[in-house]
């Protein structure tokens, strides 16, 4: 299967490079994956589409203050990008410019440095850090920065706009962005409508936004990712799934965590580890039932995801229509239920 089956033209004047508010003013585009048809509608008619019974599964990770700038023992600027912590204060991390940033290197940031302890496979490294006053994870709130996607060309006026309104644990060096378009105010609209809310864990990094670089989908490998799923999540998944409900999975860090968990019959119980499922088109869902998510990068990961559970045709079709329609791409556009 050819990456170049998952292009397609975005004029560029459609990247959202500013949220929508409130939150769920957002658009809403519905495809049906069966009939292929389409619908239009507004973020805060979600609970039209939704009924009694169905589960909704979000990802409550949180967006690590994960870009560090900072100055190297030459005086020369450097930046540290974290992506994942190992083991304790060390950290697995993007670096630039990474050839000059070897091992043995230093690199300060003002009351937190991070020694380069060694090289990773891809071309990052594994950095330990230091804080002046041994609080790193404090430190790193302080002069980390929200790293925004690179196709956003200005800094958001509030760094909680990149988070959603339900995220708690901290881990992620990207939003579950189709989570972004949530209020409370809707959620407790959909829980009074009868339908079931459930977090599942998923810290997004390196594996959801690595560029796919091979010219055959089956050749390219995913970085893992760290996901969680409780013992009352699965379990509040698997009586809806028993009662008839559907799953619906906000997000395609969702999907990779519920999928992950399943069992090769479809069960769902308590689980916790890293995955690199990668899921485009043949994949079998064992799981999910319908998928919320936002428009996504030409030739990406993210998009065969959507194209395996929707049919490559049919969403390719749907991102056509949106783009006609001036829908907004990527992290700060708008959304897409799959069902």
């Amino acid at each position: 299967m050819k990456v170049s089956e998952f292009d397609y033209f975005l004029p560029r004047e459609l990247v959202a490079q500013v949220p929508v508010e409130p939150r769920d003013a957002s658009r809403l585009l519905v495809l049906c994956r069966r009939s292929g048809d389409i619908e239009h509608a507004r973020f805060e008619d979600l609970p039209r589409y939704l009924d009694q019974g169905d589960c909704l599964v979000l990802n409550d990770t949180r967006v690590l203050r994960a870009r560090l700038l900072g100055v190297k023992e030459t005086g020369g600027a450097a930046e540290v990008f974290l992506l994942r912590k190992i083991d304790g204060d060390v950290w697995e991390a993007l670096v630039r410019p990474g050839k000059r940033v070897k091992p043995g290197s230093v690199v300060e940031f003002g009351g937190l440095r991070a020694l380069v302890v060694d090289r990773t496979g891809f071309g990052g490294r594994i950095v330990k850090l230091v804080a002046d006053d041994g609080d790193v994870q404090g430190a790193i709130e302080q002069v980390g920065r929200v790293p925004l996607p690179p196709y956003i060309g200005t800094e958001i006026r509030d760094p909680e706009r990149y988070q959603t309104v339900y995220a708690s644990s901290t881990g992620s060096v990207a939003a579950p962005t189709a989570g972004l378009h949530f209020t409370e105010a809707l959620l407790d609209r959909l829980r009074r409508a009868g339908v079931w809310t459930v977090f599942v864990t998923l810290h997004v990094g390196l594996g959801t936004f690595q560029p796919v670089k091979a010219d055959e989908v089956e050749s390219h490998r995913m970085h893992p990712e760290y996901f969680s799923i409780t013992a009352e999540a699965a379990g509040t998944i698997e009586r809806a799934r028993t009662a008839g409900g559907r799953v619906i999975a906000v997000g395609t860090t969702s999907v990779r965590a519920l999928e992950s968990a399943a069992d090769a019959d479809g069960g769902l119980t308590a689980a916790a580890g890293w995955t690199s499922l990668f899921i485009y088109p043949g994949y079998r869902f064992r799981v999910v039932s319908a998928l919320l998510t936002n428009f996504h990068l030409p030739r990406s990961t993210l998009l065969m995801l959507a194209c395996a559970f929707g049919g490559t045709g049919n969403v390719l079709r749907a991102y056509r229509e949106a783009v006609r329609l001036g829908y907004r791409f990527y992290s700060f556009g708008d959304a897409m239920l799959i069902r």
